[in-house]
């Protein structure tokens, strides 16, 4: 078949404009958004653009050479606070709605972040990164001289480590510093602190009569060794915080009702750890009691969905109807996600759902501003009325769509070796012909508690651009399946996951002859590294693989992930100290001299999520018994790279990829 239309390529990347965060003005008739794309100087500008919902284009608001994002509109929807990186580190600044420059609100020296109006639009709310002795009303921000001194001075000074969580993959190695909750008089700009406690608070919510806030966060005194994210409700006037739930779970996504009397959220208790579905609780405002409505509901709530491109925060839900009769939300459900709709009685419906990718939405007197991404489509925003019909109103990255080509994925449907049902999509190449042979290339998702599914990928669509037949899946331990499906990898990592993957192999081999039997290849990331070690480490049948940000080494990772003192637990049911033995076994490190695959190692070294010394003992490993492998290390990059790491590196990555299947299939 040939094409008019050219193939994707690597670098295609940098000119994929991303939408996300949409917000409905107060009155409904307009919303704003934020545009993500990569800039010249090999990083990213945001821009917050304006669109009335009866106009056929937005209009950009913001045009400097920064990351403007978070915007929120006053109650009276004449103003409009974001935050912003034009002077230097994230700021609040302030745009009429009737035109002007922006004016800038605040000068926080490690930055300010995340603001919401009071109803009376006489404040806003916002987090700030401050330590224990700071002066929220004496705050300036350093040029950026005065802060690459203190940063050079700071890398000549050891770091002191007294805590477990000492370091994250998102924010390096931790200080005194935490996020606190900070109140911004606008009539007269003055600052006052709200929360004080030396832990990180999370702003969800203010209510309607503007006397309380919900946060969320762990004031524990054995925080350092817990994961629970407990929901504060903080009296503004009496200074009085009354935690709504019981320190045993994590809970988020906090809104109040209307008239302030109820609040619904997102939450679980552990049950299943990490592979734990999220439940729709509402708490009574007044004296915290709480329902649960998802009770007999077997999906999860919010947005699991895997993507490359998704950049930017977009709201998952609960939000309320006007009347307080029901509650609107985002679900995650076989290869898609959806709007849903619970009343009070949690009667299910679903509102919207298509085979994409639903990735935020905002709500106002019964219509909805959706993002909606396709696999043939980034995301663009659309209205949605009381009719159920979403109309669309972007049209982002037409220039680059109208000269590309690519695939459309055919969904599958596959039984593993025990019967049970595993999903997954099929991507032709391009210029796909049926009487050709063609080489394939097998990924598989991280998490392992994610879910691959109709969202645009980037990776996968230049894998089929590049020539390659594409077949990704949904294993057990995936997300969109229900409890049983997605807490069915626990304690079993190689086991019916592994066979859930050779069985959808199998599938397409024997259901597809364009497929080269003889050309095999596997990749991906994470827990998909940790697979792609594991296949090739348990099988032959491949003649190329490519691990990223793989686990090669269970043992080890206990110690140096910032996640690996519970997530083995969590995940293989011990830790190090308890069964060394297990993790052992686990390990693909183990079973490296049953390596015979051509393997190419991918990691960032400022990964601290699967760090990098996991594929250098592989490589090591492999480079000690002679065998076939290469190793690629991406300064600076974290966990990650293939997701908001520098466009030039995450199109390195993608040439590297792609190379080393050219070589080997």
């Amino acid at each position: 078949m040939s094409t008019a239309k050219r193939a994707l390529t690597a670098e295609d990347l940098k000119h994929i404009d991303v939408y996300s965060d949409p917000q409905l003005t107060p009155d409904g008739n307009a919303y704003a958004f934020v545009s993500t794309a990569a800039n010249d100087e090999n990083d990213y500008a945001s821009q917050i653009f304006f669109q009335p919902i009866n106009e056929q284009k937005p209009r950009q608001w913001t045009f400097d050479n920064a990351q403007n994002s978070h915007p929120r509109f006053s109650p009276d929807s004449k103003k409009l606070v974001f935050q912003s990186t034009r002077s230097g580190v994230p700021q609040l600044w302030l745009l009429h709605t009737n035109g002007g420059e922006a004016r800038q609100l605040t000068t926080f020296r490690n930055g300010a972040f995340n603001p919401e109006w009071s109803q009376d639009g006489r404040y806003v709310i916002f987090n700030a990164l401050l330590e224990n002795n700071d002066d929220v009303t004496d705050q300036r921000e350093p040029t950026k001289e005065e802060r690459q001194r203190e940063q050079e001075e700071k890398s000549r000074q050891p770091l002191v480590v007294t805590r477990l969580k000492y370091k994250s993959d998102a924010n390096g190695f931790h200080d005194d510093k935490h996020m606190q909750i900070v109140r911004l008089n606008l009539e007269n700009m003055t600052f006052k602190q709200l929360t004080t406690a030396d832990t990180d608070h999370n702003i969800e919510d203010i209510s309607p009569d503007g006397k309380y806030m919900l946060f969320s966060a762990n004031l524990d005194k054995d925080r350092d060794y817990e994961l629970v994210h407990d929901l504060h409700m903080l009296n503004l006037e009496t200074k009085v915080t009354i935690t709504l739930t019981d320190g045993n779970g994590q809970y988020g996504n906090a809104h109040f009702s209307p008239s302030g009397s109820k609040i619904a959220c997102l939450g679980h208790e552990f049950a299943y750890q990490g592979a734990t579905l999220n439940d729709l609780f509402i708490f009574e405002a007044p004296t915290g009691d709480r329902t649960c409505l998802s009770n007999g509901w077997d999906f999860q709530l919010g947005d699991t969905m895997i993507g490359d491109t998704r950049m930017g925060e977009s709201e998952n839900g609960p939000l309320w109807s006007n009347d307080e009769q029901r509650l609107f939300f985002i679900g995650t459900d076989h290869g898609a996600t959806g709007l849903y709709q619970a009343d009070m009685n949690g009667e299910l419906k679903t509102l919207y759902k298509d085979n994409n990718h639903v990735f935020g939405f905002s709500h106002r007197d019964g219509a909805f501003i959706l993002g909606i991404s396709t696999p043939l489509n980034p995301g663009n925003f659309y209205h949605m009325d009381s009719k159920g019909q979403p109309n669309r109103l972007t049209d982002a990255n037409r220039v680059l769509l109208d000269n590309i080509e690519l695939s459309e994925p055919e969904m599958l449907s596959l039984k593993a070796d025990d019967g049970w049902e595993i999903q997954g999509w099929l991507l032709c190449p391009y210029g796909f012909e049926e009487s050709k042979k063609y080489p394939f290339v097998l990924e598989v998702h991280g998490g392992p508690h994610a879910m691959y599914g109709q969202t645009f990928f980037h990776e996968l669509q230049l894998l089929a651009a590049k020539g390659y037949v594409v077949l990704y899946t949904n294993p057990r331990g995936s997300h969109g399946y229900g409890q049983t499906f997605v807490n069915a990898c626990r304690e079993d990592y190689g086991g019916k996951d592994y066979s859930d993957l050779m069985s959808a192999v199998d599938y397409v081999l024997d259901k597809y002859d364009f497929i080269d039997q003889d050309r095999l290849g596997v990749t991906g990331g994470s827990y998909g590294g940790f697979m792609t070690n594991w296949v090739v480490s348990h099988t032959k049948r491949f003649k190329a693989a490519v691990t990223q940000r793989c686990i090669s080494n269970w043992l080890s990772f206990y110690g140096v992930s910032d996640i690996g003192y519970f997530f083995t637990k969590w995940e293989l049911g011990n830790n190090l100290l308890e069964d060394p033995a297990k993790l052992w076994d686990f390990s693909p490190l183990k079973y490296a001299e049953n390596i015979e695959t051509p393997l190419l190692l991918v990691h960032g070294e400022k990964d601290f999520r699967c760090p990098i010394e996991q594929s250098e003992q592989m490589f090591v490993a492999l480079k000690h018994l002679r065998k076939e492998v290469e190793f690629v290390r991406f300064p600076g990059a974290n966990h990650e790279l293939s997701r908001s790491g520098k466009p030039e590196m995450r199109i390195e990555r993608l040439n590297h990829i792609t190379r080393w299947f050219d070589e080997y299939l």
